[in-house]
């Protein structure tokens, strides 16, 4: 267990994969003999009850997803994200990861212990090596992070109500977190998604992030794409987000309803990313397109206001923040796309680039405005949305 060497690499014929951030694919896993070894310690320690987003982390750290990092920050680290964009090595890193400790475990825990990991329901689902515990400056980190201290936004909100006391080391993952059954034929490890990708010798991977429902303009941008590129990654992430947006389940069965229905068999592997959304714009941007690359995505598509939540950022800011690293220190390319619309005139999805005619004649699609439609009750026309998926989104509503 640990790291695995360019994990997942696929036969020659379908060209060298790209390397996994910082070079290794972390496996914190462990074989049965070591896992039950590990339970037995843990049985008198302390455990913390995790959030839904740090759950979400845990896997993401052991599975290798956040390649490089082993386990949650600690203050080195930590620090060096919120001030520069990497890590203490000088590795491109652009999201803090950390593990909040609560009060009542303050003294209690030390550097050094093994401590238990459990899940809302209180489930075992891991294990910590404590290296570290620090003060965290709270409104340091929410300016740094979302570029503001406003308790509107969800992912300051969260930041602001956690204790002031974080703890950082290695994980171990000893039971896969709970999810919809729904979504586990979708649910594979960057190395598993590694493997997919080479058994269909696909050289150019273009990932796709999202956590909405796709509409056309997705559809569009995705089409794009495979007339470039080998194949598509569908990524929609399923861990935490704000309580408006669509259950995972839902999505899930609206995705494949249209993978089945628009897009060529083998050109399209649909696969759930188990993260939780921070909505910290470019700099949630850069780390998408970093995880996609542990998955083996040789490109990210960024759209407009990529990973944003209301007015809070620049609607291109996330296109420009990849301009402060070089092509070599990131190791994924950004497909940077313009805002898409549908054009009554041109009866097609369009962009400013295609499109001559003015706003009058445009219908603007978002995933904000398929949410509040369903909210209302109404119906997605057939410029927002192909039928098939438009029937799983409205039968959600109606159940």
């Amino acid at each position: 267990m640990d790291t695995a060497p360019n994990g997942g690499r696929w036969p020659a014929s379908g060209g060298e994969p790209v390397a996994p951030h910082g070079g290794v694919l972390v496996d914190r896993i462990p074989g049965p003999d070591a896992r039950q070894a590990l339970i037995e310690r843990l049985h008198e320690r302390p455990a913390i009850s995790l959030s839904a987003s740090c759950v979400a982390d845990l896997e993401c750290l052991a599975v290798g997803a956040f390649s490089p990092l082993r386990g949650f920050l600690g203050r080195h680290d930590y620090e060096s994200v919120l001030e520069s964009y990497r890590l203490a090595t000088g590795t491109v890193w652009s999201l803090p990861v950390t593990l909040p400790l609560p009060e009542e475990l303050q003294g209690v825990v030390r550097e050094g212990d093994d401590i238990g990991l459990r899940s809302p329901e209180g489930t075992l689902v891991g294990a910590l090596e404590v290296e570290e515990v620090y003060l965290a400056p709270r409104h340091v980190e929410a300016r740094a992070v979302f570029g503001t201290e406003d308790a509107s936004h969800p992912g300051v909100r969260m930041v602001l109500g956690r204790p002031r006391h974080l703890v950082g080391g290695p994980v171990t993952l000893l039971a896969a977190p709970q999810i919809d059954a729904g979504l586990e034929p979708y649910r594979r490890t960057p190395a598993q998604v590694r493997d997919e990708i080479g058994a269909r010798e696909w050289r150019t991977v273009v990932g796709f992030q999202t956590r909405n429902p796709l509409h056309r303009s997705h559809e569009y941008l995705l089409k794009v794409a495979l007339e470039l590129f080998d194949g598509v990654l569908l990524h929609p992430l399923v861990g935490h987000t704000k309580g408006d947006d669509v259950p995972a389940d839902v999505r899930m069965r609206a995705y494949q309803a249209l993978v089945d229905g628009y897009f060529p068999v083998g050109r399209v592997l649909l696969s759930i990313f188990p993260g939780a959304m921070r909505y910290a714009g470019p700099r949630e941007a850069l780390h998408h397109a970093l995880v996609r690359k542990n998955y083996g995505c040789t490109h990210l598509l960024v759209g407009r206001d990529h990973a944003g939540v209301g007015a809070f950022y620049d609607p291109y800011a996330a296109h420009r923040i990849f301009d402060a690293f070089t092509p070599e220190e990131i190791g994924i390319q950004p497909l940077r796309v313009e805002e898409t619309f549908f054009c009554r005139r041109c009866e097609a999805i369009a962009s400013g680039r295609t499109c001559p005619h003015d706003r009058g004649a445009r219908v603007t699609l978002s995933g904000t405005m398929v949410r509040e439609r369903l909210a209302r009750g109404e119906g997605l026309p057939a410029e927002f949305s192909r039928p098939e998926v438009a029937e799983v989104l409205e039968r959600w509503v109606r159940s």
